[in-house]
């Protein structure tokens, strides 16, 4: 943006300038009209390229923050996929072990980059079950329930971080929980059939 401005305010002060060379060249041209519209020609011809040049640039610069925002929502994207998937992982496994936390460890580093703020306070409470599952590596049917409402939760935080058009988060998140607890529901009734 300061280069911008730098070149905006040259061009600002060659246009003054070229104005009142071009002025002064109009009125000591005297009662040629040859002369007089040469002028005006080569003045008409100088405010269309400054407006033309100052267009441009404004341009290209709206054309290059579309470009990062586009790479940022696919690093968010894919890296927020990537840690669901992890998720699933370890919940259709059923354990934890030391690969699994390495791989967290290296995916929390790639989140803390590039998530935004109530993303990372949501994944906080993730790591934080993580972390209280992993001290017996087996994962519980309490745990695994615990895990996906924590993992429902961040989901709504990062819906939130990837569509920011949306206004009503709190009730996008009770959607979500409402459907992970439906979700549970039913995990929790297959098993008690099994078990009879």
């Amino acid at each position: 943006m300061e280069r911008s401005s730098k070149y905006l305010l040259i061009a600002i002060a060659t246009f003054i300038f070229g104005y009142l060379f071009l002025r002064f060249s109009y009125f000591t041209s005297g009662k040629d009209p040859f002369a007089q519209e040469i002028v005006l020609i080569v003045l008409g011809t100088l405010v269309t390229i400054a407006i033309t040049a100052a267009l441009l640039n404004k341009q290209s610069e709206v054309e290059i923050e579309k470009e990062q925002r586009v790479k940022i929502f696919d690093l968010r994207a894919k890296l927020y996929f990537e840690l669901i998937e992890f998720v699933e992982n370890i919940l259709v496994k059923n354990t934890i072990d030391e690969t699994d936390l390495l791989k967290l460890e290296f995916l929390t580093h790639k989140i803390s980059i590039i998530a935004s703020e109530n993303v990372l306070h949501s994944y906080s409470g993730l790591i934080e079950t993580i972390k209280e599952t992993s001290l017996d590596s087996q994962i519980s049917a309490l745990e695994s329930d615990e895990l996906s409402t924590k993992l429902a939760n961040l989901c709504g935080k990062i819906r939130y971080d990837l569509i920011l058009k949306e206004n009503k988060l709190s009730n996008v998140q009770k959607i979500i929980n409402n459907n992970i607890a439906k979700l549970t529901d039913i995990h929790n009734e297959q098993k008690d059939q099994i078990s009879r």
